[in-house]
């Protein structure tokens, strides 16, 4: 037997074991190795309907979208149509934000790496025409920002929703199409959709939530706004297909799609990220990036309403990995399946989930106490007379209702002197919350991966 059909045979035997442990509804998971892919699928696509899952099913990748988002400005780059340090307002004169001195300074290569300063967690619906980005964009003008372009990472959606809009006004052409025609057509991929009139033509899975009895339901709704597609609301596929677009950073580009030298820049550590988790240790240009000791793994997830994405490349030994799901403990079948497979294959060992510890370390009230703003919620931090730290988060949006499935208080204990980790996990993971700003004084953010800012006066 060759290690790619071991490898098959592994995947036919684990997905559906461990999809049943996690409770997830449907999974598909698909591995690149000797330049070959091997795919499995399991389950249903839609517990409401019971179709099921198979390899050619399409599932929504999320945030991983943002990798193909940011290929496409490369591409602009190859193609002498832009400079990454130059300011975005010079293509997109239209570009407003709430500090006109930061909308006329930040840059294409800082919208890349997430260290462009606005808030970025912006979900407005501007319909389902092909003007939906520019609708977006144009709403801007009240996007706060929270520190100086460059100066640190925080996860910003709207960020990559102006890139696109920028691809959008250098191609002359809707950010579908030109997904399609300098992407998906050009990489051959069969199975690969960027909205929901496509989608419908495959066989489609639809996210599952919470019910009020915890129980798994079909999402209201199959996908967020299509003015978030650059971000990663729409862009849907086969786990086979995200591996054929991995073999870009795999192969060092390829010609007529991506030089040499942007596929290797937008590996390249730029920004640390804080410790929050299953994140990477830093962002690239779009990828994010594990900085291992003697090795390093490139990757992105994704998560749209009960969909999951896992993404894990290992360039150096040309293994790729991904993992498709619509609902339950994805973040447990990510650790059970991907993580293991990752080491075997390529050598790397990827960080675990970060747990609550059986003793907690102290944490300063004083630093942590107070109201952050983190755009889809308000964030509070309590300390009772026990000394116990809680969580009280109060969505603000009607895409944060959705996503956010319980308003309860939660308990956090210090997992350093500069962080604090959730008692319940979520989908599987413990949410960590990172206090950043000056020692000694209380926090100027309440990091998730994004940075919520401390309200004034709290």
């Amino acid at each position: 037997m060759t290690r790619i059909d071991d490898i098959r045979a592994r995947l036919q035997e684990q997905l559906p074991e461990l999809a049943a442990t996690h409770g997830v509804p449907g999974a598909q998971a698909a591995v690149l190795v000797d330049g070959e892919i091997v795919t499995a699928a399991t389950g249903v696509l839609n517990l409401g309907t019971g179709v099921e899952a198979t390899t050619d099913s399409l599932f929504q990748v999320g945030s991983i979208t943002k990798l193909w988002t940011a290929t496409l400005v490369l591409q602009l780059l190859d193609d002498g149509l832009l400079e990454l340090d130059r300011p975005v307002r010079e293509y997109l004169p239209e570009l407003t934000l709430a500090d006109a001195g930061a909308a006329a300074v930040i840059t294409t290569r800082q919208l890349l790496a997430h260290t462009a300063g606005f808030a970025g967690d912006l979900f407005r619906d501007t319909g389902h025409g092909a003007d939906a980005v520019e609708k977006f964009v144009a709403t801007l003008g009240d996007a706060a920002q929270l520190f100086p372009p460059g100066e640190m990472f925080s996860y910003n959606n709207a960020g990559y929703i102006v890139l696109g809009r920028l691809v959008e006004v250098l191609r002359g052409k809707p950010f579908g199409q030109t997904l399609h025609e300098h992407l998906i057509t050009p990489l051959g991929l069969a199975h690969t959709a960027t909205d929901a009139t496509e989608a419908i033509r495959y066989r489609a899975a639809l996210g599952h939530l919470p019910g009020p009895d915890g129980e798994l339901l079909p999402a209201p709704v199959w996908s967020l706004a299509a003015s978030a597609a650059p971000a990663g609301a729409l862009l849907s596929m086969r786990a086979a297909d995200l591996l054929e677009f991995t073999r870009l950073a795999l192969d060092g580009g390829r010609e007529g799609v991506l030089s040499a030298e942007s596929a290797e820049a937008m590996l390249e550590p730029r920004v640390a990220v804080p410790e929050v988790g299953l994140l990477p240790s830093h962002y690239g240009l779009g990828w994010g990036v594990w900085d291992l000791p003697g090795n390093r793994v490139a990757g992105h997830d994704g998560g749209t309403i009960g969909q999951s994405a896992f993404l894990r490349v290992v360039p150096a030994a040309g293994v790729a990995v991904a993992l498709l799901t619509n609902g339950g403990d994805t973040y447990r079948l990510y650790q059970d399946l991907v993580r293991p497979l990752v080491a075997e294959l390529g050598g790397a060992e990827l960080p675990g989930a970060l747990v609550p510890p059986a003793e907690p370390v102290a944490v300063d009230p004083g630093r942590a106490v107070g109201r952050y703003d983190a755009v889809l919620a308000s964030q509070e931090v309590t300390v009772d007379e026990q000394g116990r730290f809680w969580l009280t988060t109060l969505p603000l949006t009607e895409a944060a209702k959705i996503l956010l499935t319980s308003e309860a208080p939660v308990e956090l204990l210090g997992l350093t002197a500069d962080s604090l980790i959730a008692t319940e996990p979520r989908m599987g993971l413990y949410p960590v919350y990172v206090l950043v700003g000056e020692p000694g004084q209380p926090a100027r953010f309440l990091h998730s991966s994004r940075a919520a800012a401390r309200i004034p006066g709290s």
